[in-house]
């Protein structure tokens, strides 16, 4: 079965870290692109960080540039990324896609995680 597979998120204090993962099975995620986006209720999805598929390079969004992380495994067939120094601003759901944009119909988008940053 082709999917991706986010894991990692949860409940943390402010200033705190949690590094998520999103596994694929069923193909290579090393050939893809892969980004992260999320979601606040009430707010528009947005891209939070991109690795590329030609040469790993990486890209942020302003509001995690020095924070966030983002990285792959490819023998775990997985990409990660990593959050510090969370913000309350940060609470969301996570989710990955098999591109940087998400807006490809063949997109493979995973169920997401939810990340709640609050004291």
């Amino acid at each position: 079965q082709v999917q991706l597979v986010e894991s990692g998120g949860g409940l943390v204090h402010p200033g705190g870290s949690l590094r998520l993962s999103c596994a694929a099975s069923g193909f290579r995620l090393r050939y893809y692109s892969v980004g992260w986006f999320r979601q606040a209720p009430g707010k528009e999805r947005e891209a939070v960080s991109c690795i590329n598929s030609v040469d790993n390079e990486t890209t942020y969004a302003d509001s995690v540039k020095g924070r966030f992380a983002i990285s792959r495994d490819n023998g775990q067939n997985t990409v990660y990324l990593q959050m510090n120094s969370l913000k309350p601003e940060d609470t969301a759901t996570y989710t990955c896609v098999t591109s940087c944009t998400g807006t490809g119909w063949t997109d493979i988008w995973g169920q997401g995680t939810q990340v709640t940053v609050s004291s």
